[in-house]
């Protein structure tokens, strides 16, 4: 099984950072304690989460979240920054045609590796990048 952890943009993190981190301050300041605990936790949980999408590449099956592609399923990847929700912390994004019409958009941070492997086990993927 190979992982491929996903970039995660600057601007994300300074943006996550600026929200939840200055009523943390501000509670502490103020000493308010319990808002502060509270952003704490929030900031905490969302770094965990931006910081913890991982994309595993396991025999022939691409496995995102719960998500689970068959990697012979998949026609076509292309690069994209369309910025609609998806398991990416970054708009330098690829976006993976599976099936007859679905599409997921990623953002692996090693992406010639991660779309070597895949063509290795499906060669007839299109690619656009």
């Amino acid at each position: 099984m190979k992982v491929y952890k996903s970039k995660v943009d600057w601007w994300l993190n300074v943006l996550i950072l600026g929200v939840f981190g200055y009523p943390l301050v501000d509670g502490i300041i103020e000493k308010q304690y319990v808002i502060s605990f509270v952003f704490f936790g929030i900031l905490s949980i969302l770094m965990w989460f931006i910081h913890s999408i991982k994309y595993k590449i396991d025999t022939e099956i691409l496995k995102i979240w719960i998500y689970k592609i068959e990697i012979k399923t998949i026609k076509r990847i292309y690069k994209t920054n369309i910025p609609l929700s998806s398991p990416a912390a970054s708009l330098d994004r690829i976006a993976i045609v599976y099936n007859k019409y679905d599409e997921i958009y990623i953002s692996p941070k090693n992406r010639e590796d991660f779309i070597k492997e895949l063509l290795k086990i499906n060669s007839d993927i299109i690619v656009d990048v």
